[in-house]
């Protein structure tokens, strides 16, 4: 096998890896600020607000038919 071509496969296999592990990192600090304001929202103890936050769409409209 030809050196400079073995060493063309390892370095695009190690900038894979590297992209790989960036979009992780990113991933998990996305997670993580999610789950802190999740804390505080439950926190609060406000009822009204964790529903409206988990399903925004319910109570902001009526349907009236008459």
């Amino acid at each position: 096998m030809d050196i400079a071509l073995l060493s063309m496969s390892l370095n695009q296999g190690q900038v894979q890896q590297q992209a790989s592990m960036s979009v992780m990192k990113k991933a998990l600090g996305n997670a993580e600020q999610q789950g802190e304001s999740l804390q505080k929202l439950i926190g609060s103890a406000d009822v009204q607000a964790i529903q409206k936050a988990a399903q925004p769409h319910l109570g902001s409209s009526i349907d009236v038919k008459v």
